[in-house]
């Protein structure tokens, strides 16, 4: 076995999961799929493949190609600035209105899994952190290993990004009984809706400062 193997996983895994487990808007949308137990193993599927896909992408020499299209960055920006915005406003609409509370809840009515699908795709690709993650950070890291070390890299961030977004998804459901009270829904969506304000607005000052100084 190549003597940069081991290395090179271990470093993957650290990096990508010391980005990752952080409050964000893919993870808080993931555990609010495990809470509804609603579509779980195909979001896991979705967001695992979609980081290792980018962090592969990175890897294998994209990020110079991003950075050689810095107009693209602040129009990516603001695209992922508005839908945030947009998304809280739905959390926050379902935490200050009880009658849908009921639907959220788990057992309720689920939604259709395209539906599900285009929602995860949208807060993994439409997020520019998830770019400055993996394709430029991560990847970043990863071309600069020797060797075999590169697909070692990639396995080991994939690895890290698949276990956590499994652990999120499933291990939601240990707090099933703390959500089965409409309460606990409510300061969730509220919860969620901070953060994809709080995140939107932080994104929207970027976009539009990048904007500014062109």
């Amino acid at each position: 076995m190549d003597r940069f193997f081991f290395p090179s996983f271990t470093t993957g895994f650290a990096l990508s999961l010391g980005l990752i487990v952080a409050i964000g808007a893919q993870n808080a949308f993931v555990l609010r799929q495990g809470l509804r137990r609603e579509h779980v193993l195909p979001v896991v599927l979705f967001c695992a493949a979609a980081d290792a896909l980018l962090v592969a992408v990175g890897v294998l020499g994209m990020g110079r190609v991003l950075d050689s299209l810095p107009a693209l960055a602040p129009l990516l920006t603001l695209g992922g600035a508005l839908f945030l915005l947009a998304y809280a406003a739905l959390a926050w609409r379902r935490a200050l209105n009880p009658g849908a509370l009921h639907a959220a809840r788990a057992g309720g009515s689920a939604s259709p899994l395209p539906r599900v699908l285009a929602q995860t795709a949208a807060f993994t690709l439409l997020n520019p952190h998830v770019y400055v993650d993996t394709v430029l950070l991560v990847g970043a890291v990863g071309a600069q290993q020797p060797g075999a070390g590169k697909a070692a890299f990639i396995a080991g961030s994939a690895l890290a990004s698949a276990g956590w977004f499994v652990t999120l998804g499933i291990g939601a459901r240990l707090l099933a009984p703390l959500f089965a009270q409409p309460a606990a829904w409510r300061w969730l969506d509220a919860f969620v809706g901070s953060v994809m304000l709080l995140l939107g607005g932080l994104l929207a000052g970027q976009g539009l400062s990048a904007l500014l100084l062109r």
